[in-house]
């Protein structure tokens, strides 16, 4: 089966939220219990970095990023979320995905994507590390699922390819080490 990734539209969020909420019922895909509203879901992700997967006209698996916080010095930080259809796991829809999501965030700026996974999402942790995730943290019972039991979360982030090192390489970074005097920066 082929599958073609493009930007996500506001006419997908049907599809998009149908996803979303077979991620849900399988109780391995987040905190929340129920599905926002578009507007809701739209205010809270970065436009540029929202992308569908498709198959024969039907969208199969969608996933965007979030910024982490509104503080300048985090600009450049952003959160993955990632879903495919059930119907469709195993078949390589999730790494497309987070392929063209990691590829338009660096475009975009952002030099660290991060992504919090419950422990027991065995499928969604192969998926991070295949695409160059590193677990950076561990949250132990960091929160109860909607029934309740206290769910263990890995966190992981992929750092932009110029900065595979650590720092910094964007350009209001330079820009600023270009202001130091030698040594200090």
């Amino acid at each position: 089966m082929a599958y073609r990734i493009r930007p996500m539209e506001k006419a997908d969020w049907g599809a998009v939220v149908e996803i979303y909420y077979q991620g849900l019922q399988t109780n391995n895909a987040g905190f929340s219990i129920s599905c926002p509203s578009y507007e809701d879901w739209d205010a809270g992700h970065i436009a540029v970095c929202r992308f569908i997967a498709e198959t024969e006209g039907e969208v199969v698996g969608w996933a965007a990023l979030s910024a982490v916080s509104t503080d300048e010095w985090l600009s450049g930080v952003a959160e993955l979320e990632v879903y495919v259809d059930l119907s469709h796991c195993g078949r390589g829809v999730g790494g497309l995905l987070v392929t063209a999501l990691l590829k338009a965030s660096e475009d975009a700026g952002f030099w660290s994507v991060q992504s919090a996974v419950f422990e027991s999402n065995k499928a969604a942790l192969h998926l991070h590390e295949k695409h160059g995730f590193r677990t950076v943290g561990y949250r132990e019972r960091l929160a109860k699922d909607r029934f309740g039991l206290w769910r263990n979360v890995v966190l992981l982030e992929h750092r932009i390819s110029g900065d595979l090192a650590g720092g910094c390489d964007c350009d209001m970074v330079r820009a600023l080490r270009g202001g130091c005097p030698p040594g200090a920066g």
